[in-house]
């Protein structure tokens, strides 16, 4: 039976400054669970190294010594051993391409992969997330570029004073300062330029409602979908006011057969017999915040081909998309990729279709930053470990040379299996499809 865990220094991104297991975690497992707890040094963890070594845990560089490890993000093929268990997010489940040959190396070493993010319970809600911390990240860095934006535009709001999420000193003063925007904007109003001011949310789990509470800090009325279609018709609304509105799945696509009514669970399993409708409310928002869960098999809800159509009378109402899901040409099909913390924001001509670093330009801001979570590392990481600490010392116990279905883990972990003794395991096969 092992005993020993290893927590890693994260290096995929230079601001990468999440941990798994906080220092709180560590001191309770090692005195309640018995368990030997490495830490590979870092300069820059939200934990400093000397947190970890004050409540028992030993600082090393390098986990040679564990044959389990926790980490966050993807790990480099090099980091890997022959025949040890990992605990990260893999982002492998959807076949991305990116981290195929990661995928590789774990099987060429026979290595065992647990996923937090299938994680799951009986009904197949993710169990340990940092969810909720993206959209809350996510939407103080939208309302930033929105101030940015409108700045560059010629328009002074109080957006301006707000400034992106890893600039404050905990979640709570950004919560303060936005706050004392809704607050200004509540007894001043905002320019007639940019009203009614609309923020549009795609789903409704955990990325949608961490954005939705940090709204929710603004003097904001919530309507529905069909509402908003004639809320620009109306002139007698507030200057005072935000509108917000959350779109579900039925307000996204509808069935491709003439007059058929939509099916929730028929689009869950057959998304190939539907198609785009969203783009009806693109020209009433002011904001996307895009939330939602998206693959390949799904419409797109913005298009390039779209944004060039809406973009050729003129600019529109539609000034940022954050988009926190973050798909690569995915729903946002401009997203080229993720942005980087350093460097969060780009402008997308739709006419020459090119992105531009910054908040300057012909066309479309988007905020992607691929690790929002690690804007808010502090908050993130001591609600992550919250959730993960339940499971560690069951991770660390079990025998993964046993046959699999023999591995004494707790259900939700082994669903997560993805990888065992360098093998995908039954429910992630047609992961295979994506290695040839």
């Amino acid at each position: 039976m092992n005993n020993v865990i290893g927590i890693r220094h994260e290096d995929k991104y230079v601001m990468e400054r999440r941990v798994a297991l906080s220092p709180s975690h560590v001191k309770r497992l090692i005195e309640n669970d018995q368990l030997e707890i490495l830490v590979q040094k870092s300069p820059k963890r939200i934990f400093k190294d000397e947190e970890f070594e004050a409540v028992g845990a030993k600082l090393t560089d390098n986990l040679q010594d564990a044959p389990v490890v926790f980490g966050v993000k993807e790990m480099p093929l090099s980091f890997f051993e022959p025949e040890k268990t990992y605990v990260f997010f893999s982002h492998v489940i959807k076949g991305q391409p990116y981290n195929m040959p990661m995928l590789k190396k774990m099987m060429e070493l026979k290595c065992n992969l647990i996923d937090y993010e299938k994680i799951e319970d009986s009904l197949g809600r993710r169990l340990i997330f940092f969810g909720k911390f993206a959209g809350l990240a996510g939407m103080i860095n939208s309302l930033w570029s929105l101030g940015l934006r409108y700045k560059h535009f010629g328009i002074r709001t109080p957006f301006e004073q707000i400034k992106q999420s890893h600039k404050y000193d905990s979640l709570e003063e950004a919560k303060m300062a936005i706050s004392q925007v809704g607050q200004e904007i509540a007894v001043k109003g905002l320019p007639s330029e940019i009203t009614p001011l609309v923020i549009g949310f795609t789903g409704y789990g955990n990325v949608s409602n961490g954005a939705q509470e940090i709204a929710g800090l603004l003097p904001v009325k919530e309507i529905s979908p069909a509402e908003l279609l004639s809320l620009g018709n109306r002139n007698d609304l507030p200057n005072n006011v935000i509108y917000k509105v959350v779109f579900k799945e039925e307000h996204l696509s509808r069935p491709k057969e003439a007059g058929k009514e939509f099916d929730l669970m028929e689009y869950y399993q057959h998304p190939e017999r539907f198609e785009d409708q969203f783009q009806q409310y693109i020209p009433h928002l002011s904001v996307l915040m895009n939330c939602m869960y998206w693959d390949e098999n799904y419409p797109r809800i913005v298009t390039k081909d779209y944004l060039e159509q809406l973009y050729s009378g003129g600019n529109p109402k539609l000034t940022v998309i954050g988009d926190v899901t973050c798909d690569p040409n995915g729903s946002i099909e401009c997203t080229h990729k993720g942005t980087e913390i350093e460097d969060p924001i780009f402008v997308y001509d739709p006419f020459k279709r090119e992105p531009k670093s910054g908040y300057e330009g012909t066309g479309i801001l988007i905020m992607a930053v691929d690790i929002l979570p690690s804007e808010l590392p502090r908050e993130s990481s001591v609600a992550f470990g919250d959730a993960l600490f339940r499971y560690v010392k069951a991770i660390a116990n079990a025998d993964y040379k046993a046959a699999y279905k023999d591995i004494d883990l707790p259900d939700p972990i082994k669903k997560a299996l993805i990888l065992h003794q360098g093998e995908l395991t039954p429910d992630y096969e047609y992961i295979g499809d994506y290695l040839e």
